[in-house]
């Protein structure tokens, strides 16, 4: 069997911790931002974990155990 290939679209989106948890960027901070408080920027600002329901399936796409 032939070893699987890292998406690149998926590794160039998520990092993995050093626990191996899966990082991600928040969406909604590139345009229209006018709008949106101070606030809601800086969070938006702010990397989070991926959700734990998508987490085994990303990890596969990384090729991340």
């Amino acid at each position: 069997m032939p070893k699987m290939k890292t998406k690149k679209a998926v590794s160039a989106r998520f990092k993995v911790t050093g626990t191996g948890k899966l990082v991600r960027r928040r969406p909604g901070c590139r345009h229209i931002l006018t709008k949106k408080s101070s606030k809601r920027k800086r969070k938006l600002h702010r990397p989070t974990l991926v959700d734990q329901g998508q987490v085994k399936m990303y990890a596969r796409l990384m090729g991340v155990g």
